[in-house]
């Protein structure tokens, strides 16, 4: 969170720097601002490019964080699922004189023609 901010902090005190001078250099209006984004752009690209990397680093380890406990949950998840199927199969199974169930329920739902 901290490499974020400070990356985003850096690029708007280029933008502003970018703005003052090129305002000192007589670009006024919409070109001020046009210019401004564009040379702002460039030199963060140029002079930003370490915490950039810093800041992709930390959204991949974060990013992997949330990966392996999506993963646990999901591992969770088909363990709950299949001791319910054991459990279901176990019912069943002691329940052979219950009546078969319908094969076709959506049938019933179906409109006569």
């Amino acid at each position: 969170m901290r490499t974020g901010l400070a990356y985003t902090s850096a690029r708007i005190l280029l933008l502003v720097i970018a703005t003052v001078l090129l305002y000192l250099a007589g670009a006024r209006g919409i070109l001020l601002l046009v210019l401004a984004v564009a040379v702002s752009a460039l030199a963060s690209y140029v002079l930003l490019s370490k915490q950039r990397d810093v800041m992709a680093g930390a959204l991949q380890r974060r990013m992997g964080r949330v990966t392996n406990k999506a993963a646990e949950f999901r591992s969770r998840l088909e363990e709950g699922a299949s001791s319910e199927d054991e459990l279901e199969e176990g019912a069943s199974s002691g329940d052979e004189d219950a009546p078969a169930a319908d094969p076709e329920p959506a049938a019933k739902d179906q409109p006569v023609r």
